[in-house]
């Protein structure tokens, strides 16, 4: 995955369908729904995953305020990275 070889994906599909591995199965078939966008992932140099890192930290934040503090609090500490 780090090599950006997404063009590999189908023929990898094709030996874990050959395989007696049945629990690898279902993802085989969940990836081929949408092959195309799974093929673009994995051959794009862009990544999501300072996105997906504030999203953590935000939902960590909201999670430990949890009724306890209300909503100027949380904005505050989301705004000021305690």
């Amino acid at each position: 995955m780090r090599d950006l070889r997404g063009d590999q994906l189908p023929q990898w599909m094709e030996r874990v369908e050959q395989d007696p591995l049945p629990a690898l199965h279902p993802l085989v078939n969940g990836l081929r729904r949408d092959q195309d966008a799974v093929i673009a992932g994995l051959s794009s140099p862009w990544s999501s995953g300072q996105v997906e890192g504030q999203n953590t930290r935000v939902k960590f934040i909201k999670r430990a305020g949890y009724g306890r503090a209300n909503f100027d609090l949380l904005r505050k500490r989301i705004l000021h990275r305690t």
